[in-house]
């Protein structure tokens, strides 16, 4: 099974910006979907961003305009850059499959937003 290894977390204020980065253990360009979720303490995962192998992008309505997310198939990586962050992006953020398979998950990428 493909898996994800997330890096780019880190403190950033409100209003700033972050870009995301997950490499595949295996190659993606015949994975259809590949999603970003983020799990906030206290809440169920939820999905951030997700790319077809095709470049075809689709973003739940809090994120539209603010995260873009990119993927490079030869390169086995998915990117997410999201600006103009809230207190309410923070959390760990995955890449995976959809649907997401989270006993595959591993470190994450951790993202504070916070003044």
């Amino acid at each position: 099974q493909v898996q994800f290894v997330e890096s780019g977390g880190g403190l950033v204020q409100p209003g700033g910006s972050l870009t995301l980065s997950c490499t595949a253990s295996k190659k993606i360009a015949n994975i259809f979907f590949i999603a970003w979720y983020r799990r906030a303490p206290g809440k169920q995962p939820e999905l951030v961003a997700r790319i077809t192998n095709d470049g075809v992008t689709y973003y739940p309505g809090p994120v539209v305009g603010r995260f873009t997310v990119s993927r490079d198939n030869a390169k086995k990586t998915v990117t997410l850059q999201m600006s103009r962050l809230r207190d309410e992006d923070t959390g760990k953020y995955y890449c995976d499959l959809v649907p997401a398979r989270d006993e595959y998950w591993g470190q994450g990428a951790q993202v504070t937003v916070s003044s």
